[in-house]
Formats: C-alpha cells, sequence, structure tokens
C-alpha cells in the first residue's frame, strides 16, 4: 500500500520560510514524478511544483523564485523549500506521486497546513 506523510508546515509570519518534507513508502514501481499540490479554502487544488525523475522542474508562476523543489526520486522523497512567504501561500500542501508520463498524479499524501499570518 503506497503512503506518503508531509511534514514541516506550520505557522510562520510574512517574509518567513519553511521547508516541507514528503516521504513515500510502498512504492513497486519507478516514480516519474512528485509534486506538491495546495488548496486553501474555497480555492481549487493547484500544482505548485513538480519534479521528474529526470530532474526538470516546473513551478506555478506565483511561486517563481521564492519556492525551490527538491528530492530524490529514487528515494522516493521531495522537499519544498518556501522562501519569502506571503499570507497568499496559506493553504494545505499537498505531496503526490505520479507513476508515468501518461497518467495524473495517482497517490497523495494527507497534507499538511501552512499559514502565513502576522
Amino acid at each position: 500500500q503506497v503512503q506518503l506523510v508531509e511534514s514541516g508546515g506550520g505557522l510562520v509570519q510574512p517574509g518567513g520560510s519553511l521547508r516541507l518534507s514528503c516521504a513515500a513508502s510502498g512504492i513497486n514501481f519507478r516514480i516519474y514524478a512528485m509534486g506538491w499540490y495546495r488548496q486553501a479554502p474555497a480555492k481549487q487544488r493547484e500544482l505548485v511544483a513538480a519534479i521528474t525523475s529526470g530532474g526538470n522542474t516546473n513551478y506555478v508562476n506565483s511561486v517563481k523564485g521564492r519556492f525551490t523543489i527538491s528530492g530524490d526520486i529514487a528515494k522516493n522523497t521531495v522537499f519544498l523549500q518556501m522562501n519569502s512567504l506571503k499570507p497568499e501561500d496559506t493553504a494545505v500542501y499537498y505531496c503526490a506521486v505520479r507513476s508515468s508520463l501518461l497518467s495524473q498524479y495517482d497517490y497523495w499524501g494527507q497534507g499538511t497546513q501552512v499559514t502565513v499570518s502576522s
């Protein structure tokens, strides 16, 4: 059974930083990509950042230059370094695994709350 466990969320002041971690277990296939989604109240879930097994990364425009995704896909781990946080970054952040190029994100963590507030 595939399980993804996120950690590192919390409350931070505007301009501060947080680092999210995600570890996947029960993986018996080669992961194509891992990503971080977020969902704020009354808003649609959005893909914040993703990294492929080849090391390619992509970001939603609103976090470019502030967030950095990294990890070791072969070890089923991914991180999200979030700097210069803004109140609009407040959301539940979810780690997700994409098993192949032809699939959507198949597996999800339970989410970790990030709150940016003074």
